[in-house]
């Protein structure tokens, strides 16, 4: 099972894991990333974050990587909640929870779709800081750890 949601609101992590593992009497272990809004990005101060996104094609892809991943490993479920908007520091932007039968299986998962979702996702990043506002390009590290998983960035859309 995959559940993907885009939405403004902020997510309760008990009770979307309570949720996700309710699924399957299988699960024996269940990976959770939660993203937040740092206060501090490339040596500026960070006021705001805008998430911005593509509606329909987010989803998409997201569900798309969701179901690699349980390609990948049989038998896991994947949540993804991320979410859009203006947030503040500190606040919640994603939440990636995987179950899976054991642990190995759940963490690989987990960093599977987060290292997925941060070069594939169409997501369009704008901090407020005291310089101005500015868009976070991505990150070579993030094209980096999706490597490892033998997925090379330009592939990676070819669903």
């Amino acid at each position: 099972m995959s559940v993907v949601r885009v939405q403004e609101a902020d997510f309760d992590l008990s009770t979307e894991v309570a949720a996700l593992r309710a699924q399957n009497p299988k699960v024996g272990a269940v990976a959770c990333f939660v993203g937040t809004v740092r206060d501090l990005n490339e040596g500026s101060a960070v006021e705001a974050m805008e998430l911005e996104h593509y509606p329909g094609m987010t989803e998409k892809s997201l569900e798309a990587i969701a179901r690699q991943a349980r390609e990948r490993w049989p038998g896991s479920d994947v949540l993804i909640v991320h979410r859009v908007g203006v947030l503040k520091p500190l606040d919640q932007i994603v939440l990636v929870a995987t179950t899976a039968m054991h642990r190995a299986e759940a963490f690989e998962s987990c960093a599977f779709v987060m290292d997925y979702l941060k070069t594939q996702a169409p997501f369009w990043k704008k901090e407020k800081t005291e310089a101005g506002e500015r868009w976070v390009d991505a990150r070579e590290s993030d094209d980096s750890a999706l490597k490892r998983w033998n997925v090379a960035a330009d592939d990676a859309h070819q669903d």
